[in-house]
């Protein structure tokens, strides 16, 4: 299976690399390294994660995790694993 991450969930990560950059470089490449490792490994195992419950029709091709306090949401469908949104866990959740 092969990852996809679009152009605006690339900003997403930019934005939180940012934001954490400006209290601590090192931090912001360790969380941004964690978080880029657990979605490379995702093809291994994409349903290691649970569904997403912040998903309306429960769909559970769609699927969800934290790590570092960011939450990915991705959407298995085979033969892609599209990464739909990475957003702080202190933010209201989207529902989709």
């Amino acid at each position: 299976m092969v990852v996809v991450i679009d152009n605006e969930v690339k900003a997403q990560l930019k934005e939180a690399y940012d934001y954490i950059r400006q209290n601590s470089p090192q931090n912001a490449r360790k969380v941004i390294s964690k978080i880029t490792a657990s979605i490379s490994e995702l093809p291994s195992n994409p349903e290691k994660y649970p569904p997403d419950k912040y998903r309306l029709d429960r769909n559970v091709s769609f699927r969800a995790y934290e790590i570092e306090r960011f939450r990915i949401a991705y959407h298995i469908s085979h033969p892609h694993i599209q990464i739909i949104r990475i957003r702080h866990t202190s933010r209201e959740p989207l529902s989709y």
